[in-house]
């Protein structure tokens, strides 16, 4: 069984959307991540930070996916990572009301000794400085690492932002922040720029629109599922990414051709997390439901053309 290593945030999430409100949900990348990628029967462990005020159920819940939290660190008198947003009219667009950056402004994070060898791991959005220095615990170069960040990172620490896409192989940023990263409007000269600062594949996320991988002269596109209702995105990139990682991992095949699966089954759980507050929608889903949304995809992206 293939293993997968993920540090992240795990936080509390305030959450405003014009179909309702929510004050306090479980949130936060690593809980993303994690939950989407235990979809795919492979061993898991989580490494973040958080308070003594995190409730003990919301650690089952990845307990009881068997995603070993051993080495999630909990912070006595610390208060938990708190993030409030309110989202528009159009859901593609929010405003960040609050960012508490709590115990997660001082989180040094250690790597399990039994997870050093993982094949497979999920750098989720934390200072670049903090993802040098996980990927310097571990002994032996992963096969495949994965690095998500944001425009904040770009702004604020640039010199270390490119320290590590150079030591990355997979990058997951969306459309606005790939622009920011390489200063090109279009998005394949953005990508072409981003994987010559030493990043082997770029997958830009489009939300709504869907998600391009790129590596080298190679693109391919999948599109996002066109949903009736879209209640709340919070986390949809961030599952998008476990559902990517987690296919990956359990296939053991990092090729071009086997990420074209990955980023379906990316956008496919993707689908389902915007379909309820938080983690809510994810944590009642089935692989049944998940392999009926596949044949939707299939349905939407496969037929034959005739030439006249």
């Amino acid at each position: 069984m293939s293993k997968l290593l993920t540090i992240g945030s795990m936080a509390f999430d305030a959450i405003e959307t014009p179909f309702g409100k929510i004050e306090k949900t479980m949130g936060g990348a690593a809980n993303y991540i994690g939950i989407s990628a235990s979809l795919f029967d492979i061993e898991q462990a989580v490494v973040s930070v958080i308070g003594d005020d995190y409730p003990s159920e919301y650690l089952k819940v990845l307990t009881d996916r068997e995603i070993d939290i051993s080495y999630i660190e909990i912070v006595n008198g610390g208060k938990t990572f708190f993030w409030s947003g309110k989202y528009h009219n159009d859901m593609n667009t929010r405003d960040t009301l609050t960012t508490q950056l709590n115990v997660l402004e001082h989180f040094s994070p250690k790597i399990p000794e039994y997870f050093t060898d993982a094949p497979y791991i999920m750098l989720g959005n934390l200072h670049p400085q903090i993802q040098l220095d996980v990927l310097a615990q571990l002994p032996t170069r992963p096969k495949l690492v994965v690095l998500d960040t944001m425009g904040f990172w770009m702004n604020h620490t640039w010199d270390t932002l490119l320290k590590i896409i150079a030591q990355v192989d997979v990058i997951t940023i969306n459309d606005e922040e790939a622009r920011q990263l390489s200063n090109e409007c279009s998005l394949v000269k953005a990508a072409q720029k981003i994987m010559q600062m030493g990043v082997t594949y770029v997958v830009i996320k489009k939300g709504e629109h869907g998600a391009l991988l790129f590596h080298e002269k190679d693109i391919f596109f999948a599109p996002a599922l066109p949903l009736e209702d879209v209640f709340d995105p919070t986390g949809a990139g961030d599952t998008f990414a476990g559902g990517f990682l987690g296919y990956l991992a359990k296939t053991d095949d990092i090729s071009f051709n086997n990420m074209k699966n990955a980023i379906i089954y990316g956008s496919t759980l993707a689908s389902f997390c915007v379909e309820q507050f938080g983690t809510e929608r994810m944590l009642s889903l089935t692989k049944d439901e998940v392999l009926k949304r596949l044949l939707q995809f299939k349905e939407l992206t496969q037929f034959e053309i005739k030439i006249a």
